[in-house]
């Protein structure tokens, strides 16, 4: 399956916040804000973590990293922490699942977390500009439709001259040939 594109990202983006603007309004006469805000969130997350995983292009752990995601978000909504620190939870979430299905360094995950904190501040910015949910979510999700373009892998600073380009696999396969050589002779 290939990487997702930033076009679809954006089609993502429209969605949750149409999605995001039908269900505040639906749901303000229902519920006190700080619940509506918190509805909201979890039902972003669940619907943007499906996205992830079934975007990714790995099969295995899908069913494990949702549980996970449910479990937590019904902690958390047991819990009943603060709205911010909810809110900042259910993004950690997100982002450590997108971190594990979509990017294979340390550096390329801590790229991604930079870009979920700028979506998060993009994203009170509309929200204290204009007052709009649709806004709002907007922002947040167009950002984080720039996730695909971070690489998997970022590469490292090389030394002068001794720039590593073998894969580790390689290397290792070579190093178990070559133990194997030396046991039979």
């Amino acid at each position: 399956m290939t990487r997702p594109s930033f076009f679809e990202g954006v089609v993502v983006a429209l969605g949750a916040s149409v999605a995001a603007s039908v269900a505040s309004t639906a749901l303000a006469w229902a519920f006190p804000g700080g619940w509506v805000l918190r509805l909201l969130t979890a039902a972003l997350g669940l619907g943007y973590v499906l996205y992830l995983l079934t975007r990714s292009g790995q099969r295995i752990g899908r069913p494990t990293a949702l549980a996970g995601w449910a479990v937590a978000a019904g902690a958390l909504w047991l819990l009943d922490p603060p709205v911010t620190a909810y809110v900042l939870a259910h993004l950690g979430l997100v982002w450590l699942i997108r971190s594990l299905y979509f990017h294979a360094s340390v550096l390329a995950a801590l790229t991604d977390l930079g870009l979920t904190g700028a979506g998060l501040a993009a994203g009170i910015w509309a929200a204290l500009q204009s007052g709009s949910v649709f806004l709002t979510v907007w922002c947040f999700f167009l950002l984080q439709a720039l996730f695909v373009a971070i690489p998997p892998r970022l590469p490292r600073r090389a030394e002068e001259g001794t720039a590593d380009t073998e894969d580790p696999f390689d290397r290792a396969h070579r190093a178990a040939q070559a133990a194997l050589r030396r046991l039979t002779q």
